[in-house]
């Protein structure tokens, strides 16, 4: 078992991109040992030297987004002034205030300053203190995949096709020896590579997008729902974080990857205070609360993420989030706050509640329930939505 600094890392994400690092890395330097030897030309040198570079880099930042972490409120967190509790969250779990921009990570069990979101391949959190890191990550990643690609595409060309070199070249061209297996590993590596470009590559767009914006993830949903509020009205919502792409793009990348400010306290536009998006996100808690919908189990669910018993048009139709499902009873009770055309987000109440009870949320098949009214099933309306 993992302990001390290890543990990060010995997770199924870290253990996979780490060895998606060192496959493509491998593999590209073999070939491009080949096919463009570094010793015999300028040209070869700086290519192995390039992607070396690249390779290194991208394990860099990559280890330096799992342990240098997102940041952390302390547990029991107040704000300096405890008249200003009153536009903040409070999180039951840490037993302390949200600071402005901050969110509980319930995978890290703790409140994440200007969480972002968690992510899988560095068992951790992106947020404050490692969005440099993780935005360098994917960059150097790119890049250097990118590289191999057409490494792994010329180096494959040329020992295909080392037959007819050696027939009809002009005995310049350098051959490439690839025996069945390695030729196998060559061409795995070339997809991972090429996929590495594609996947990652529109992860790293959004992620320079949230930079020049100053506006994570979650941020973004917010904002959202705050425009949707104000549809109709004279009323506009400023995001008060947005200084400009320049202001935004210094707040977070620099080479040294060491963010300003203390992840609490935040430069904002003029016309907003601190508060602003604190003070929207517990408004719009107040019409979710208001919009909350009773809903009973009528057949069990186990929680899995492939419902196959629960019909083709639930399996084809999951909702694209990595949050959690909760399994239920029949008979169970539910608070739904989010609703699909199959699935529904809710919160499982508890038979017993105590301070130590923890809250079931998640999603679920909209099949397994339906919807109460004054404690009444409403069988019809719940069969109209199916």
């Amino acid at each position: 078992m993992c302990t001390g600094p290890l543990k990060k890392i010995c997770h199924w994400g870290p253990l996979t991109a780490l060895g998606i690092i060192k496959s493509v890395s491998f593999m590209t330097i073999h070939c491009s040992s080949m096919w463009w030897p570094p010793a015999e030309s300028v040209g070869g040198f700086l290519n192995t030297a390039v992607f070396i570079s690249f390779s290194a880099l991208t394990l860099y930042n990559f280890l330096s987004a799992i342990y240098e972490g997102p940041g952390f409120l302390p547990f029991h967190w107040k704000p300096a002034v405890l008249e200003d509790a009153e536009f903040l969250q409070f999180c039951n779990t840490c037993d302390g205030y949200k600071a402005p921009r901050s969110h509980h990570c319930r995978k890290c069990g703790r409140c994440v300053l200007k969480m972002d979101h968690h992510c899988p391949w560095i068992n951790n959190c992106v947020g404050h203190y490692n969005h440099a890191h993780f935005t360098a990550f994917l960059f150097w990643a790119v890049c250097g995949c990118l590289q191999a690609s057409v490494v792994l595409t010329c180096s494959l060309y040329v020992a295909l096709n080392r037959v007819w070199y050696l027939y009809y070249g002009d005995g310049r061209q350098h051959m490439v020896h690839l025996t069945v297996s390695t030729l196998a590993f060559c061409v795995f590596c070339l997809g991972l590579a090429i996929g590495v470009v594609l996947a990652v590559g529109m992860l790293l767009f959004f992620q320079v997008r949230a930079v020049v914006r100053n506006q994570t993830g979650i941020e973004d949903w917010i904002v959202e729902k705050a425009r949707h509020r104000r549809e109709g009205t004279n009323s506009k919502f400023i995001f008060p974080y947005n200084l400009g792409w320049k202001e935004n793009f210094k707040q977070v990348i620099n080479l040294s990857c060491t963010p300003v400010g203390d992840g609490v306290v935040w430069p904002v536009v003029e016309g907003c205070d601190q508060y602003t998006l604190t003070r929207e996100q517990k408004e719009q808690k107040s019409e979710k609360r208001y919009r909350t919908r009773t809903y009973t189990a009528l057949e069990n669910y186990s929680g899995s993420w492939i419902p196959v018993t629960k019909g083709w048009r639930v399996l084809c139709h999951p909702p694209f989030t990595d949050e959690c499902r909760i399994s239920l009873r029949k008979g169970d009770t539910i608070l739904v706050t989010r609703w699909r055309r199959y699935w529904l987000f809710g919160e499982k109440l508890q038979a017993q509640e105590t301070s130590s009870s923890r809250r079931e949320r998640g999603w679920f098949p909209r099949p397994c329930v339906v919807e109460l009214i004054e404690g009444v099933p409403n069988y019809d309306l719940d069969d109209k939505t199916k």
